[in-house]
């Protein structure tokens, strides 16, 4: 399948295991920051990678209740709207439309 334009094939649907992440490199989405797209409680959600608090991959950070956990600082970000959740984040994170169609997780470009 090819997507329609403006969106972008991150992986097949079921590539990314529960409380996991997949990063789409800056260059690949057009965005200013890496995009990582999670799968958790049956659902894909997409945010940009970077903490707000410090430079930290929100990718490589824990999954749980609907939020990821900063593997620094423990900065916690809602997947759903990109909410900073507790200190010592307090700038929120950007989310992207994420979508499955045809087996193919895809990512809404900007």
């Amino acid at each position: 399948m090819n997507p329609e334009a403006g969106w972008i094939v991150v992986c097949a649907d079921g590539d990314i295991a529960d409380g996991e992440a997949r990063v789409v490199p800056r260059k690949k989405s057009g965005h200013r920051d890496d995009i990582a797209v999670f799968f958790s409680e049956s659902r894909y959600y997409a945010i940009d990678d970077t903490c707000t608090h410090e430079d930290a991959s929100l990718a490589e950070g824990w999954v749980e209740d609907g939020e990821v956990e900063c593997p620094l600082h423990a900065a916690r970000f809602c997947l759903a709207d990109g909410k900073a959740m507790c200190l010592p984040a307090m700038t929120d994170v950007s989310t992207h439309p994420v979508d499955v169609r045809d087996g193919q997780v895809l990512l809404k470009t900007p």
